[in-house]
């Protein structure tokens, strides 16, 4: 099993620009199989439940250069939970969830690096803020001093072209570069987490800094 998890790692990784960080997205994978991708080269991990990835961080504490993302959804009550045990979360949907996290980062003394999840497209199926919304809400997410926003992360819908897949991912980093020439004090674009392994090609092309990819790596779960 290893050789073939680090065949398809070095395939991907090969065509990825040097500005493009892999994440390899390990819901519902063993603690085995992280650990051979680990020895494939991967240091960056997603998991997308906070217990089922506290579990997993627990067995693997002997490897202490590996990064944990948090890319699912997060409750607002699993905010303190999240911030105690990842340094980056990625799916950072409404500003309620955001002032959670920036509670919780006070009281334990952390700075977790943040995304902030958008929806270029309606989208009934996925949470985030629409543009208009999050720009609405940017001069309170400014104020929010104990955490890094370091840029936005989103998640297509299904049944996209390629080419609408491509526009879209276009039109979220555009968003991310108005919100940038704003010169919010507190406020970051430079990260732009988005493709996964159905899309990630386009997400690269249109200038993703971070691609989360599962099924690709490890197979259908």
């Amino acid at each position: 099993m290893f050789d073939l998890i680090a065949e398809r790692i070095q395939t991907i990784t090969a065509d990825l620009p040097a500005t493009v960080k892999l994440i390899a997205v390990t819901k519902q994978v063993s603690v085995e199989v992280v650990r051979l991708a680990y020895q494939a080269g991967v240091r960056d991990f997603g998991e997308n439940r906070v217990q089922e990835a506290i579990a997993k961080q627990e067995a693997l504490a002997d490897l202490p250069d590996i990064t944990w993302h948090l890319i699912g959804h997060l409750q607002t009550n699993k905010a303190h939970k999240a911030v105690e045990n990842f340094p980056w979360i990625h799916g950072v949907d409404s500003l309620k969830l955001a002032e959670k996290i920036d509670e919780a980062a006070e009281i334990l003394g952390k700075k977790p690096q943040v995304c902030l999840q958008v929806k270029i497209l309606p989208d009934d199926h996925k949470f985030g803020w629409h543009a208009a919304e999050l720009i609405a809400d940017l001069p309170r997410l400014n104020e929010l001093e104990n955490m890094s926003i370091r840029g936005l992360m989103t998640i297509l819908p299904l049944g996209l072209t390629d080419a609408e897949c491509l526009d879209t991912f276009q039109k979220t980093r555009q968003l991310a570069i108005a919100i940038q020439e704003q010169n919010w004090s507190n406020i970051s674009m430079n990260e732009l987490s988005m493709g996964m392994s159905q899309d990630y090609r386009w997400a690269v092309e249109a200038g993703a800094t971070m691609i989360r990819l599962g099924t690709i790596l490890f197979g259908s779960r």
